[in-house]
């Protein structure tokens, strides 16, 4: 299984962070060139390869960590994202609901990734949270994951695990993901909401 992370802002780094710290490989791309940020990425580590998008999106398992107005440039990257995982990292705040057309946000950014299957997750935390060890005074710190696709949402969860955080999930995009999303001028509930699950 190969990972990417598109963007790689304060959250793209955050997540980074946690590949390194585990010691798994990631690729990290921006719409720039890979050698404006390979200084960055080998400051956190060497599992941190930088590349182009063309090449980051071959990826199986895609961080998608961009502006959210961001996201259709980059599902410009490929003309087909059958058998692909996008973990939508993006957060709508200040999206009208009816640019979004009355949708949740994800559902929105998956209508972009054409084939993709979706999961909303690993966006409610801030940067400077999401980048710290998860590991948290005996237990691991949670991290939300919706998706109508609960076989995608399992292989999500576990790849959370080995990253160190505890995964929890809220069922289907139009459920469990409104608590996640942000549009307009408002939060879902969980945003924001820094948990740690004791087993």
């Amino acid at each position: 299984m190969s990972y990417a992370i598109i963007g790689f802002g304060n959250i793209g780094q955050a997540l980074a962070k946690a590949f390194a710290r585990n010691d798994i490989e990631v690729s990290v791309a921006t719409t720039r060139d890979p050698q404006s940020f390979a200084s960055t990425a080998a400051a956190i580590g060497p599992q941190i390869i930088p590349k182009t998008l063309a090449e980051a999106v071959k990826a199986d398992i895609i961080f998608l960590a961009v502006r959210f107005e961001s996201h259709p440039d980059v599902a410009k990257a490929l003309p087909n994202w059958k058998g692909k995982t996008i973990i939508d990292v993006t957060n709508a705040y200040g999206v009208s609901p009816e640019e979004l057309g009355g949708q949740p946000s994800s559902r929105f950014v998956a209508q972009a990734f054409t084939g993709a299957k979706l999961v909303k997750g690993f966006n409610h935390l801030g940067a400077a949270v999401l980048g710290q060890d998860p590991a948290m005074k005996g237990g691991r710190r949670v991290v939300f994951l919706a998706s109508d696709d609960d076989g995608t949402a399992e292989e999500v969860g576990a790849l959370a695990e080995n990253l160190g955080f505890s995964p929890i999930k809220l069922g289907g995009l139009s459920e469990g993901g409104l608590l996640v999303q942000a549009r307009g001028n408002t939060w879902g509930q969980l945003i924001f909401k820094d948990l740690v699950k004791f087993d």
